[in-house]
């Protein structure tokens, strides 16, 4: 089988307002195609930081399983905020997420030690209307941020404060793989995770990760995040007045805070948001579409959608950030 690493033979279109866009005509069995252009697909992420192809024809779960795994190293999923359906080991369906909610741009499993370098996405059924998977170019992003605000984040990190029950959000068995508290406690020490145990046996969560990070390869300064998404203020309104009655203030199923613990204001999450709206590129799903998107450099986002919408998901290429993890000591068990 030839590998082709030359981009030279693949044909980019690349607009404004739009992520760059390969479409292919007669490639035949689409996992031998992405076999031999794997090298030329990945050096066109590394160039563009994400790429959409249209025109494999993906059409099942199979097929789109074996496409991901000759583009990268599958993982598994670790520390989900919201609920999968897997298909396979490694691929799964998008996080459960209502659609009519705009779920904000942000860097999958950033808050975890070893973050995917590279996400799959693939679409069987797109939205009757809606649901993009819109990108963002993180190193832009950063440079648009106000430089006091990128300081004080570089300076502080940020922490993620998880409550883990029952009744929304992934629970601690979908989050880490097991119930079983031991367990539970070995893999938060292993992942710098503070943890404390409720009476009535919730579990609470804190990590505190770096908010800009270099790039593996290019060592370039990247906005690496999920601030803004995992922030109460992102949350809407109404649901956000009824988990407060419910849990209270410190009980919300996820919040982000500054790295020492001072609160993130609705301004600041507003102010990131509206960041990565203004840096935004976005296509709407075609059926057989697949798309490969740096996770380091480049952030995604799932826009409202009406309709039945079936688009795939892999994490691939485990990456170890040197700088992910600062050391400033947060409260908690």
């Amino acid at each position: 089988m030839t590998n082709l690493s030359s981009t030279s033979l693949l044909n980019v279109d690349v607009q404004p307002g739009k992520p760059p866009v390969l479409r292919v005509e007669a490639v035949g069995e689409a996992a031998r195609w992405a076999a031999d252009y794997r090298n030329a697909l990945r050096s066109l992420v590394a160039e563009h930081g994400a790429l959409l192809v249209r025109g494999l024809g993906l059409r099942d779960v199979a097929q789109i399983d074996t496409v991901f795994r000759q583009l990268g190293n599958l993982m598994t999923e670790t520390e989900a905020f919201a609920p999968r359906q897997r298909y396979v080991q490694g691929v799964y369906s998008a996080s459960k997420w209502p659609p009519n909610h705009q779920m904000c741009m942000h860097h999958e499993l950033s808050y975890t030690l070893e973050p995917p370098g590279l996400m799959l996405f693939a679409c069987l059924v797109p939205a009757t209307d809606g649901g993009a998977t819109p990108v963002a170019d993180s190193p832009t992003v950063l440079n648009a941020l106000p430089a006091d605000l990128v300081e004080r984040f570089e300076r502080l990190g940020w922490l993620l404060i998880r409550n883990y029950n029952n009744d929304i959000g992934s629970s601690v068995a979908e989050a880490f793989g097991t119930d079983d508290r031991h367990a539970v406690e070995s893999y938060c020490r292993a992942h710098a995770i503070e943890f404390d145990w409720q009476g009535d046996g919730a579990l609470c969560t804190r990590q505190r990760r770096s908010a800009v990070v270099r790039h593996p390869l290019t060592a370039q300064r990247c906005w690496f995040n999920q601030i803004a998404f995992l922030n109460e203020w992102t949350i809407d309104a109404e649901v956000r007045e009824y988990l407060v009655d419910s849990y209270g203030e410190d009980g919300l199923p996820f919040n982000t805070r500054f790295g020492n613990g001072d609160p993130i204001g609705a301004d600041i999450v507003q102010l990131i948001n509206e960041t990565y709206e203004a840096n935004t590129a976005r296509e709407r799903w075609q059926a057989g579409d697949l798309m490969l998107v740096d996770n380091v450099r480049t952030a995604h986002a799932r826009e409202p959608f009406e309709g039945p919408r079936e688009v795939l998901v892999a994490m691939a290429d485990a990456v170890r950030l040197a700088n992910s993890s600062p050391t400033i000591k947060t409260t908690g068990g």
